[in-house]
């Protein structure tokens, strides 16, 4: 973005840590104590605190949303594309929060973290968690920075996830939602995945029973889960157009069990890249709780009544090719949300690049948030 005078408007951001002021209650009846929560911001507080965005991360993501952290710094936050200066989420407007989730490895409390009752790491002592208690530890956050009433939640993916647990654990703290590329309750497809990736890391050498050194991490089970989930993030048109069935490195085939194509070598580059970045056991509690994702099952069965208590507006998003969330998932919590009565809006992109496409599709999906936060903005302050 260019500012007035011609230059590149360059965003720093800083990361901040902020404890809980008391233990946090989780739904499967246990309590973590002194919690912190990894938590970046962008652009300035209004005065009425009235342009507050809550933006929510999917599985792999962090509190690094937007900007960088120097000038010197060559990678931007994971949305950087959206969210910023003069952007379709725009900082000059609006004050954005990007929280890191309960059970990550990335700053927030997680199976890493040190469990004061007996000074050594959680591991697998820590509590299993769910989106909502991810939800509960944000609202904690968000009061703590001076805001009662956030303009908006949005989120893709896991992160569409929380701001539907946010329209209907805190109504009144929610002007409007947007979930992309999301789902009200996880299939029994994913569930499976999720399943066989947790099987992998538990069957490589190294896990020890999720007791493993920073310096034995089980490396090979953690990039194989990561191959496995990665292949859902595309489509067939996405991986045919971008790989096609060429080899990779070499003229014809090795009549071996190498990598031979470019399909494969990709693959496997994304296993190795997440090895760096995450952590087995937060692997673990992460897609537990997307498993256990079930609005519907807490009312009986009838996601309506589950969205009874939701007053926001909603700008639902999804996508052609996405397979993994499909349009036909969103279409039951725009129906829901009708339901109700609710402020809804709806819309499908056309896109090939399947479940990915939030992060992607940024010129189309940037021109609906852009013009429904300005909407909703402009009816907030009357």
């Amino acid at each position: 973005m260019l500012s007035e005078e011609g230059f590149i408007k360059l965003l720093i951001t800083t990361p901040q840590t902020f404890r809980l002021p008391e233990p946090l209650s989780l739904d499967c009846g246990k309590v973590l104590k002194e919690v912190d929560i990894r938590y970046e911001t962008a652009g300035t507080l209004s005065p009425q605190a009235d342009n507050a965005i809550l933006i929510a991360h999917a599985l792999s993501g962090n509190a690094h949303v937007c900007g960088r952290y120097s000038e010197n710094d060559p990678k931007p936050g994971w949305w950087d594309d959206m969210v910023g200066p003069g952007k379709a989420i725009d900082t000059d407007r609006y004050f954005v929060i990007c929280s890191n989730v309960l059970g990550s490895c990335a700053g927030s409390t997680g199976p890493r973290s040190i469990d004061p009752d007996t000074g050594e790491p959680y591991n697998l002592n820590f509590p299993v968690i769910t989106i909502r208690d991810m939800v509960r530890a944000q609202k904690h956050l968000v009061q703590s920075l001076g805001v009662e009433k956030l303009l908006s939640v949005v989120g893709g993916s896991m992160g569409g996830m929380q701001a539907l647990e946010w329209a209907i654990n805190y109504p009144d703290m929610v002007n409007s939602v947007i979930p992309i590329a999301t789902t009200s309750q996880l299939s029994p497809q994913s569930i499976a995945f999720d399943w066989v990736g947790r099987e992998a890391i538990k069957n490589d050498p190294r896990w020890n029973f999720g007791n493993y050194s920073p310096e034995q991490v089980p490396e090979g089970g953690l990039a194989t889960a990561r191959m496995l989930a990665h292949i859902t993030y595309l489509s067939d048109e996405s991986m045919s157009r971008k790989f096609g069935r060429e080899l990779q490195d070499t003229e014809s085939y090795s009549f071996a069990f190498q990598r031979d194509f470019a399909v494969e070598s990709y693959l496997e580059h994304q296993g190795r890249r997440f090895v760096e970045l995450f952590d087995a056991n937060s692997y673990f509690y992460i897609t537990r709780a997307l498993d256990y994702f079930d609005m519907a099952r807490r009312s009986g069965g009838d996601l309506a009544k589950t969205f009874a208590s939701a007053k926001a507006a909603f700008l639902v998003v999804s996508f052609s090719s996405d397979w993994l969330f499909p349009t036909a998932e969103s279409r039951k919590i725009v129906h829901a949300l009708l339901k109700n009565r609710l402020n809804v809006s709806f819309c499908e992109i056309k896109s090939d690049y399947g479940h990915d496409a939030f992060l992607l599709e940024v010129d189309a999906l940037g021109r609906m948030i852009r013009d429904f936060l300005r909407n909703r903005l402009e009816v907030q302050r009357g």
